[in-house]
């Protein structure tokens, strides 16, 4: 008989947390404890959300889903449609994938997660095992928006960041690692990203019980989620 999820003291077994990357004002981390306690974080940009998770999954011994590789896949468009796409709306993710697996993971079952390539926005034909552990780590932009996912995570984290910062690392990233040239990670950031952050994402703030400066210091970020674990 599967585990429930519970509600906030994360006391039990099956945490996990979840991030999002892609907002000038922050991402998500939703983080579920122990079967029984769910929290969820919104980080910064996708540098500092990659720096948060990576260090309470280093700590917690925590996998880590990425609702990133969530998007729907676009294969059947031309590559240049794809790339003129809003990626920074609830839409443009597969949302009852992402709450089945999250069910999933709070049941204690292992998922198949997708991988998604940026360069050409569509689905990687190979999948990722995420299994369930003591704690698990729900990384992307919208993960405090839906409401059904957001009841399996009673613990919200919320981290703010700097739009300037956000735009400079942002261009680093999609720079190096999705072939992007700096004028269009620009465009993008005016176009979509800030319009989407406000609209979308900076009102799920109301739904974390800890606000976090992202700017400060990794150590000290990471020892205040850890205290309220």
């Amino acid at each position: 008989m599967p585990r429930r999820p519970g509600y906030f003291n994360l006391t039990t077994h099956f945490p996990w947390v979840g991030l999002r990357t892609n907002s000038p004002a922050g991402a998500h981390i939703e983080f579920l404890r122990g079967i029984e306690n769910p929290v969820a974080i919104k980080v910064g940009d996708g540098a500092t959300r990659d720096h948060v998770a990576r260090w309470l999954a280093a700590r917690l011994h925590a996998p880590v889903l990425n609702l990133d590789h969530y998007y729907v896949d676009m294969r059947e468009l031309p590559l240049a449609e794809r790339a003129r796409r809003n990626f920074d709306e609830p839409a443009a993710l597969e949302y009852p994938l992402i709450l089945e697996h999250v069910q999933l993971l709070a049941a204690g079952q292992p998922v198949r997660a997708p991988r998604y390539d940026f360069t050409t926005h569509t689905r990687a034909r190979d999948e990722a095992l995420v299994e369930p552990g003591d704690y698990m780590i729900l990384e992307g932009l919208f993960a405090l928006y839906w409401p059904a996912v957001r009841a399996l995570m009673p613990t919200r984290l919320f981290v703010t960041a700097p739009d300037e910062g956000c735009l400079e690392r942002r261009t680093a990233r999609d720079v190096r690692e999705r072939g992007r040239s700096p004028e269009s990670v620009r465009w993008q950031f005016e176009t979509t990203v800030q319009p989407m952050a406000r609209l979308h994402v900076l009102p799920t703030e109301a739904h974390a019980g800890l606000v976090l400066v992202g700017t400060e210091p990794i150590d000290s970020l990471g020892a205040r989620v850890l205290a309220i674990l």
